[in-house]
């Protein structure tokens, strides 16, 4: 084998994971509502513990019942799932991909029942968030660790993870084509406005979270050597990464704001939010905006919602070129990039991965198959942590990053 995997850790010098023969692929996801009257209990169950009442979550389920009820998200998820078993059949690999959601059905839990009744036992899982933090990595590791003990299924069914994949060309390059198309949109704008010369600045938008949660977020050692938190500093490096594959944004200023905030308003979470930002870009002279939803995989209730609706209202107040790119959804590129993921992981008969090599097209990447003690780490209110999966549980034997 061309790499020398620790018979203690199962996992390289690089924190490279052991490939296996894995029988079945769990495609793990937020989940969302299918209809009107799904909406408030979909809700119930993202803030379970929080014990906020149905008539807060009204306000939010506005956004939902606004289209029927029904989040876009279990759609994109089904054509996602689509569009990974034709490639990888087309790779002639043979091995069946499942679904299952942590808010709404498929639950994951029923997801990995199904899966061991259908005769599989060791799993690899790929979630639909590509970064690093609680909500994006290490709660899909929670959800598995909670499932396999609720379902009596913890020794029987091994489930891994694969690594966190903001920085893979799968998911960098689709946006290079997203921020050139955009680019030509809102020039067309400015033109259209007789402003052909008008400042265009390129907006760089992700979910905020706690700072709490961006703190937390990664390796500790990898942390200390950062000028900022790992979260943000991926999205950062996913920025930089797509300007350098797009020319015609040379010479453009660009920024990283967030979106989506939630919870207590005393609690300090990420900032700027993109509203706040776009008011004082106008005011420093900008006249367009290209926004970039790096932060997602698809178009899903948040995108929609927060910048097709709100952050597009906004910019019509304010007399801003609006263009808004595309999520990675099912782009070709994106989803054969999701495959190589999985090569690297999934053995061939002699026990060499599928593909060798590991591409990273931004910094901080190739990121680790297996999580390091406390990465992204949240205590519960009652001062416990939840059992996880593809994870260590001390440094013995943990390669530096």
């Amino acid at each position: 084998m061309s790499q020398a995997f620790d018979p203690r850790t199962g996992y390289d010098e690089k924190g490279r994971m052991a490939p296996k023969a894995y029988d079945a692929i769990l495609l793990a996801s937020f989940g969302g509502p299918e209809g009107q009257d799904d909406v408030i209990p979909f809700l119930r169950n993202v803030t379970a513990g929080r014990g906020i009442p149905d008539e807060r979550l009204e306000e939010v389920a506005v956004h939902y019942r606004t289209n029927g009820g029904v989040s876009p998200i279990n759609a994109q998820n089904r054509a996602l799932k689509a569009a990974l078993e034709a490639e990888i059949a087309s790779r002639g690999l043979e091995v069946p991909v499942y679904w299952g959601n942590r808010n709404w059905a498929p639950y994951v839990n029923d997801t990995i029942e199904e899966i061991y009744a259908a005769g599989h036992r060791t799993v690899l899982m790929l979630s639909t968030s590509a970064y690093s933090c609680y909500s994006s990595c290490r709660q899909y590791r929670e959800d598995l660790g909670v499932a396999l003990r609720e379902t009596g299924l913890e020794g029987k069914l091994e489930v891994d993870k694969v690594r966190q994949y903001f920085d893979t060309p799968g998911f960098v390059n689709p946006f290079m084509e997203g921020l050139e198309n955009s680019l030509r949109q809102v020039r067309s704008q400015l033109a259209d406005a007789s402003n052909p010369d008008g400042e265009i600045k390129i907006v760089f938008v992700t979910h905020s979270i706690p700072t709490t949660d961006a703190d937390a977020a990664g390796p500790r050692d990898l942390a200390a050597t950062l000028d900022t938190d790992i979260y943000s500093a991926q999205h950062l490096a996913v920025a930089q990464a797509i300007l350098a594959g797009v020319p015609s944004a040379a010479g453009l200023e660009h920024c990283l704001v967030f979106q989506s905030r939630s919870g207590a308003p005393g609690t300090p979470w990420l900032e700027p939010d993109i509203n706040d930002a776009l008011a004082k870009y106008k005011e420093s002279g900008v006249a367009g905006v290209v926004v970039m939803p790096i932060g997602f995989v698809s178009d899903h209730m948040e995108v929609l919602w927060d910048l097709d609706t709100e952050a597009k209202e906004t910019c019509a107040e304010l007399g801003l070129a609006f263009h808004r790119a595309p999520t990675p959804g099912t782009h070709t590129t994106f989803v054969s990039g999701l495959v190589d993921l999985l090569s690297e992981r999934l053995a061939t008969s002699e026990g060499e991965a599928v593909k060798e090599g590991r591409v990273s097209a931004a910094k901080l990447g190739p990121w680790f198959d297996v999580c390091r003690p406390n990465c992204c780490v949240k205590v519960m209110r009652d001062g416990t942590t939840k059992p996880t999966i593809a994870a260590v549980d001390s440094t013995v034997g943990v390669p530096a990053p």
